[in-house]
Parts: structure tokens; C-alpha cells; sequence
């Protein structure tokens, strides 16, 4: 079910996806390794939901505003513990029902695909070699460790710098409000998932010209006629 105006699929050429929470449903696998970072390393413990909310940065955004009492060769630490538990973790977190269908839907439909995401490089890449049905339908991918972090616009500058576009022309799909946020920054519209980490209200506030209870209802929403969207 969608909650705001519809637009012509036709406007956009680009469609750009947040990873975690968009279309993995990874968002409690992050929170428990997280934890578990937390603990070996006998750091000051932190909520669930504390960590839950910070889904969607950079790694390094993420320890900062996690730990500001802290010095940084000990968030360098809990970085480095993290990484090599979640990418060498043999469980890869699955896509939300019905988002690799859709993805594959769009691209039929002559729709590019990318992912912008706060994952590391390495991270991001252990995830595309799981879901490979996905892989293939990607024609790039930006994330935090080799571009600027959320929200900054950065990545999503480079994603269509690259494709030679308009920001006008892609859109960016996320389930935070870094992600509206980073969109917003530069003028390119911004459609909410209500399935990962952020409430309605939360997404709207940062510049969401749509919300979606999940990526599979995005091909319906982009092929509703006399469609218009916030802001363009």
C-alpha cells in the first residue's frame, strides 16, 4: 500500500536503493553483532534501539554518536571487531519478500539499478555475491568506506555522475531519513520503505515524497498515471 502521490515511471531513469533495511532484512543481524562487538570489547552498553536508529550511516558516524565519551583508537577497535565478525558471519541476512521481483520487474522495464549504502566495500560485496540474482541487475554501487557517508550527497552525486544524468531524473529509494536527507540535499526526489528502520512520520519530516510499505510495491507506484512528486 503507498502513501502519497504517484509519478509516471517514465521520469526516472535512474533508480537508486538503499542496501540494509531497503532490500536485505538485515536490520536485527546488524543490532545482535553490534552487541556482541559491544561486549567483547567491554564497552559502555548501548539499547537495541539506540543502535537500531543509527542503521544507515557509516560505520564511523555510527561509533561516534554511539560512543562520544570515547577515544577513537577504541572506536577503532569496536570497528574492526564488527567488520570481521559480520562479513565473515556465514549468515547473509535475506531480501524482504517480494524486493528481488520488483527489482527484476523495473529492469525489464528499462529502469537502471543501483545501490547507495552505508555498508563497507566489503561488506556491500559479501552481500551481492550471496544474492546474485540481484548482482546482475546493478549497473553500479557507491558505499560509506569509499565515499562520503549518509547524508551527505556524495554517492549519489558519483552514481549520477557516471550515468550522466539529472538528479532529477533517479530516484532514491531507503528506509531512514539519511537517506531523504541525502536525496533532498540535491534535488532528487526520495521514496520511503516503512519495512526497515525509520517510522512514517520520520521519513516524511526528512523529505520523502512518498512512503511504501516495502520495495514491492514500487513498480506499481511508478506505473500509476498522472503521477507528481513533491518538490519537482
Amino acid at each position: 500500500m503507498s502513501r502519497g502521490p504517484a509519478m509516471d515511471g517514465k521520469r526516472y531513469k535512474l533508480l537508486i536503493f538503499d542496501w540494509d533495511g531497503t532490500l536485505s532484512d538485515s536490520a536485527a543481524a546488524i543490532v545482535d553483532t553490534m552487541q556482541v562487538a559491544i561486549r567483547d570489547l567491554g564497552l559502555p552498553p548501548r539499547e537495541d534501539q539506540v543502535i537500531r536508529e543509527l542503521i544507515g550511516l557509516g560505520m564511523n558516524d555510527v561509533l561516534t554518536r554511539l560512543f562520544p565519551e570515547l577515544e577513537l583508537n577504541a572506536l577503532k577497535a569496536l570497528l574492526e571487531r564488527y567488520r570481521a565478525q559480520w562479513v565473515n558471519e556465514t549468515r547473509e541476512a535475506p531480501l524482504f519478500p517480494g524486493a528481488l521481483e520488483a527489482l527484476q520487474a523495473l529492469q525489464g522495464q528499462g529502469y537502471r539499478l543501483a545501490v547507495a549504502t552505508g555498508k563497507s566495500r566489503r561488506g556491500l560485496d559479501r552481500s551481492l555475491r550471496h544474492h546474485t540474482e540481484l548482482q546482475r541487475l546493478l549497473v553500479g554501487s557507491r558505499t560509506a568506506d569509499e565515499t562520503a557517508s549518509k547524508p551527505d550527497p556524495l554517492m549519489l552525486r558519483e552514481l549520477l555522475d557516471v550515468e550522466g544524468l539529472a538528479a532529477g531524473e533517479a530516484l532514491m529509494i531507503g528506509d531512514t531519513e539519511y537517506d531523504m536527507a541525502m536525496a533532498c540535499a540535491i534535488g532528487m526526489p526520495g521514496a520511503g520503505v516503512l519495512c526497515g528502520v525509520h517510522e512514517a512520520p520520520r521519513l516524511s519530516q526528512s523529505g520523502a515524497a512518498v512512503l511504501l510499505e516495502d520495495v514491492a510495491g514500487l513498480p506499481g507506484w511508478l506505473a500509476a498515471p498522472r503521477s507528481s512528486v513533491r518538490g519537482s
